[in-house]
């Protein structure tokens, strides 16, 4: 049976209602977790691209912390193609675009960020000496805006020099490629002038600044009439190291680099710090910087992964026969 309600009853439950404390309906989309933004991190390489393994290695510490591109990050690439004058440019433009992290790859790099910004946090990987070029105030405690990996290792620029010498025993003069312009590269000098003399190994030294500077570089070498060349690590160098590679080839110069892409493409040998793993291992400090940690507070950690590659095609076009005591102590031998 249905009952009826009377006009008198309706009226009066309407104005029990009205007299009721006030009930608020919401859409039902706005009970929902509104997603965050994405945080945008910019990377600035000055020696790779967004195709190196660096950059892949970087992605992939990324997504061991969590992280999905689009979804959770936005990357910002910017490339200077080795080229320190873009640098300024490259770094106000993701400053401009208030970027949440900048991650870079080279000593000039880093300091034209921290000339830029001191609020934005700064990434740092494998910077040569970050006390020593004014980065940051120590290796424990950094402070500022800056922390990051160093490959801060003195006897690394030592044992590269003993490698040299223990492939030809015979060496006595060795030609070092440098650019003094980077600000660890002189002390990194000073370092070889100290541990050469109980080699029996005399050093001459040959500054390059531009790509322009790589051929009269090893024209400058013959009269030092060298017997090996030692490269250090820079941008310039590294995105030229196809030249580098070729006129080493043409002079007769065995090579000993601190990056394994020099042993890969034609290089004699190659000891030096893991660099995709110490990109990998650059996307913690940007998981923790997101997650609210100051950079400041974050310890600056040093290489843990070495490779001593030696590309033994390029030994015999050299006529050089490398000693099994050193083929054995290699993590990779290219033949």
């Amino acid at each position: 049976m249905i009952r009826r309600l009377s006009r008198r009853a309706f009226v009066g439950s309407l104005a029990a209602l009205a007299a009721s404390p006030a009930i608020a309906f919401k859409p039902q989309s706005a009970y929902a977790q509104q997603p965050a933004l994405p945080r945008r991190i910019g990377v600035l390489f000055v020696a790779f691209s967004p195709e190196s393994k660096e950059a892949q290695a970087f992605r992939q510490g990324l997504r061991d912390a969590g992280y999905a591109e689009g979804r959770d990050v936005v990357i910002e690439w910017r490339f200077a193609n080795s080229d320190y004058d873009r640098i300024p440019g490259l770094v106000a433009d993701l400053v401009q675009r208030k970027v949440d992290v900048i991650v870079i790859d080279s000593t000039p790099g880093v300091q034209a960020v921290k000339r830029a910004t001191s609020t934005i946090p700064i990434v740092m990987t494998i910077i040569g000496d970050p006390v020593g070029s004014g980065l940051v105030a120590n290796l424990a405690h950094p402070g500022g805006n800056v922390t990051g990996l160093s490959m801060m290792a003195p006897e690394i620029w030592a044992k590269r020099l003993q490698l040299l010498k223990d492939t030809i025993p015979r060496l006595a003069r060795v030609a070092v490629l440098s650019n003094p312009d980077v600000a660890w590269q002189p002390k990194a000098v000073e370092s070889l002038k100290t541990v050469a003399p109980s080699l029996s190994i005399q050093l001459s030294f040959v500054s390059v600044r531009t790509p322009e500077e790589i051929g009269p570089a090893f024209s400058a070498v013959r009269p030092a009439r060298a017997q090996a060349l030692y490269v250090f690590n820079d941008a310039l160098l590294i995105v030229h190291r196809g030249t580098v590679i070729r006129l080493a080839a043409k002079a007769n110069l065995p090579t000993i680099f601190g990056e394994r892409r020099f042993a890969d493409e034609g290089g004699l040998m190659s000891y030096g710090p893991n660099w995709p793993d110490a990109w990998r291992r650059s996307a913690g400090y940007v998981d923790k910087i997101l997650k609210g940690a100051k950079p400041g507070d974050l310890p600056i950690e040093q290489p843990t992964k070495f490779e001593f590659v030696i590309n033994l095609k390029t030994a015999k076009a050299l006529g050089i026969t490398i000693p099994e005591s050193i083929l054995v102590r290699a993590d990779e031998i290219i033949r």
